[in-house]
């Protein structure tokens, strides 16, 4: 047990301590130790989360006995209910694209999806800001990984050259949107040299779909893509306000998936109440388009306000960073504004390199422009 507090009292003493904090919600507010926090750490990106509205329609839609409050196996034995087929094919059709397959969260669809689709002898060329569930993918694949400097697509036309003759299946990595940096990846670019050195393109889209393109299916809808990128993954848990992840692909790789992806055969299904009411968001993604400008609008407004204060920010999206380097620094101003009634919460090492410790602003469309005046007037009061 002497290794573990030490390793716990390291953490604490480096500002990077971490625990779970016993909250609940109150509309677009955070409701914790009985004090009330306008909630800027939220991935509920469109509102859903927020929306009462939704909600009571959703649950008068149903018809009580037609639903089960658990699946009680994996999809592969008796717990693939009908919500899940209906909300594939829904998928399938909106991305005009063969098939879509459901997994049980993002982190189990990007840990199985390429050790299942790679062998010994294929080649991972991953951004190095992937998220956490890729890179442990890659560390458990039989395939050779490296990692291509963050959006340095010279780089990665590099590493093509020098590879790609030396491996029979090589998969090009990237998110849409960087979950840290606020900031997106040229798809374009990725689309050019995927067609040019013959690979597969992996683009994950957990936090651009929903907030992208002209019916909110991400980056590639929104730059007219959808076609070039083979493995398409998008999470349900941020602007679904749900739970689970899909991936888009062709009919051979859903066949395939099935029968090698480890996390869908190994766990138990979700809720089928999960899938009808990710369903009936995602058929209502053509009605949030003034949400999503909202969205931008407010992320605009924001950066702005933090480069007139003299601190960094980055990045073009709903996400928006402010940079303040020590771990220290970082759960300090988190803690200011937490006394004004601002829930903010710090982003730290590992999760971002040592020296760039943050606090990330997460908005959601729920938030008003009132909200975003008092945040902005506290970044410049601090």
């Amino acid at each position: 047990m002497e290794r573990y507090l030490k390793d716990l009292e390291s953490l604490a003493s480096d500002s990077n301590y971490r625990q779970l904090l016993d909250t609940s919600y109150d509309g677009k507010n955070i409701l914790y130790d009985k004090h009330s926090y306008v909630n800027f750490s939220s991935n509920d990106y469109l509102g859903v989360g927020a929306d009462a509205g939704l909600q009571q329609e959703f649950w008068t839609s149903l018809d009580p006995s037609g639903f089960l409050m658990s699946s009680s196996s994996s999809r592969l034995l008796t717990g693939n209910h009908s919500a899940f087929v209906e909300l594939e094919k829904a998928l399938a059709s909106a991305y005009q694209k063969e098939e879509a397959l459901v997994f049980n969260s993002g982190f189990d669809a990007n840990l199985s999806i390429l050790p299942a689709l790679t062998q010994k002898g294929d080649l991972v060329l991953a951004d190095k800001l992937v998220h956490a569930s890729l890179i442990d993918a890659m560390k458990i694949s039989p395939a050779s990984f490296i990692r291509y400097r963050h959006n340095d697509y010279e780089h990665l036309e590099r590493l093509l050259q020098q590879n790609r003759e030396k491996h029979d299946k090589v998969f090009i990595v990237s998110e849409s949107v960087f979950s840290m940096d606020g900031d997106l990846a040229d798809l374009r670019r990725l689309v050019q040299l995927k067609q040019q050195y013959n690979t597969f393109l992996y683009l994950d889209e957990a936090h651009s779909f929903g907030v992208f393109g002209p019916h909110g299916l991400g980056l590639a809808e929104d730059l007219g893509l959808l076609e070039e990128v083979d493995f398409l993954v998008g999470t349900f848990g941020k602007v679904l306000a749900s739970l689970g992840a899909f991936v888009i692909c062709n009919s051979i790789f859903k066949k395939y998936l099935v029968n090698k992806a480890r996390s869908l055969i190994y766990s138990t299904a979700l809720p089928p109440i999960n899938e009808l009411w990710t369903k009936f968001i995602f058929d209502r993604f053509d009605q949030f388009a003034e949400r999503r400008h909202h969205l931008q609008s407010m992320a605009d407004r924001l950066r702005s306000c933090i480069a007139s204060a003299g601190l960094t920010t980055m990045g073009c999206c709903h996400i928006v960073p402010l940079v303040l380097g020590s771990n220290e620094n970082a759960v300090r101003y988190s803690a200011q504004l937490k006394t004004k009634g601002i829930w903010a919460m710090p982003v730290r090492t590992p999760t971002v390199p040592e020296g760039t410790a943050r606090i990330r602003f997460s908005l959601s469309s729920a938030l008003t422009d009132g909200d975003v005046d008092f945040l902005c007037k506290t970044i410049l009061d601090q």
